[in-house]
């Protein structure tokens, strides 16, 4: 395994545990104080062994590596994602109410994300080397990733809509949401990259 797969895992690990530390701390109801120090350990850990046991099924099966770095990648830039979406709600405020705000939002974190996620999925989780055709090839991905962000959004919001009643922060409600988006959008990423856009 290579030492970028492992610092990248560590990494992403890292920034997931103290993603959901962030969401515990905000959510009134919850009070696992001892999940504080914990995810923020146990989370790289677990990115680490999930990559290096990829990597050895990877071996054999080569799709399964290739998923493996696409999540890891898909994390990271997730938390850039989140980022992105946290300073925006924030800065501008959001109410329970304000459904079109919050869309606009998880449009714009969503597309200043992506742009920068095409040259990691193609030369680290796919290995494409290949410089020829990459403007048909990014045409690809951009009509990939713009269905993607389609139901990325369309995801967040509705889920944004169940839960922002139930909750007193409409920021956490807001990041429940954009979780779940990422997480539909991802699954038809990885098919529409592998099989369209950096197929072999």
């Amino acid at each position: 395994m290579k030492k970028l797969d492992a610092f990248l895992s560590l990494i992403t690990g890292e920034g997931v545990g103290l993603l959901f530390v962030w969401l515990l701390k905000n959510s009134p109801n919850i009070k696992l104080p001892f999940l504080y120090w914990l995810l923020p350990i146990v989370f790289p850990l677990l990115a680490l062994l999930a990559i290096w046991i990829a990597y050895l099924i990877g071996k054999k099966y080569l799709f399964v590596y290739q998923l493996a770095k696409f999540l890891l990648i898909g994390a990271f830039f997730a938390i850039f994602d989140l980022i992105i979406l946290n300073f925006l709600l924030e800065y501008f405020g959001i109410a329970k109410e304000e459904k079109l705000k919050y869309s606009i939002f998880v449009t714009i974190s969503f597309v200043v994300a992506t742009t920068a996620k095409y040259l990691a999925d193609k030369y680290w989780a796919f290995e494409q080397k290949e410089k020829k055709e990459m403007g048909r090839e990014f045409s690809k991905f951009f009509i990939i990733t713009l269905i993607s962000g389609g139901i990325q959004v369309g995801t967040a919001s509705l889920i944004f809509s169940f839960v922002s009643p139930f909750l007193a922060s409409s920021i956490v409600a807001g990041n429940i949401g954009k979780i779940g988006g990422i997480t539909l959008a991802s699954a038809w990423n990885f098919l529409g990259y592998k099989f369209i856009v950096f197929k072999k």
